[in-house]
């Protein structure tokens, strides 16, 4: 991963920027080994903030829209959910599910569709010590198959052996 140029500040804009979702002042980015004809962001899944969740469809639905919008699907969403722990809420409305199943259902958004690049904004926000231990494994996983991470945190995030870059004060 080769990030040059600047806009905003701190490690979140740093992420949506690799996302693509904000334009560097100055500058490119591009993803080392990875398809030069598709942008960083097309070839990253990116968990921000917001779980990108549609409250009206059930979760199963959810992650099936989400599959066949973001292309060919690796794993079978009934796999994804099972690995995140909601299997049984499958066909629950995303409305009625707590800030840390929601969390899990955005996680198992990452399983179904192959990226190899991973940005993950606070990816432990709302999870309990359960959904954290997930959360680990998918990450391990991932890294495990050749994958990168590339998370903002403000604590650890299960994976002892990841390297800090610390961005500093904003000027």
């Amino acid at each position: 991963m080769t990030v040059t140029g600047r806009n905003g500040s701190g490690k979140s804009s740093l992420l949506r920027m690799i996302a693509g979702l904000l334009s560097p002042e100055t500058g490119r980015i591009a993803l080392e080994g990875g398809d030069m004809d598709l942008p960083v962001g097309e070839q990253a899944h990116y968990l921000g903030h917001q779980d990108a969740l549609k409250p009206s469809l059930t979760v199963g639905e959810n992650l099936r829209f989400w599959s066949a919008y973001l292309g060919p699907t690796e794993n079978p969403p009934a796999l994804a959910l099972e690995r995140v722990g909601l299997q049984d809420l499958a066909d629950l409305p995303a409305a009625y599910l707590s800030a840390g199943q929601r969390r899990r259902l955005s996680l198992a958004r990452l399983l179904t569709v192959h990226r190899p690049l991973w940005l993950l904004d606070e990816p432990t926000a709302a999870l309990d010590a359960e959904g954290q231990g997930r959360l680990a494994d998918v990450m391990h996983a991932h890294l495990a198959r050749g994958g990168l991470i590339l998370a903002a945190v403000h604590g650890p995030i299960g994976l002892p052996s990841a390297q800090e870059l610390n961005l500093g004060a904003a000027p």
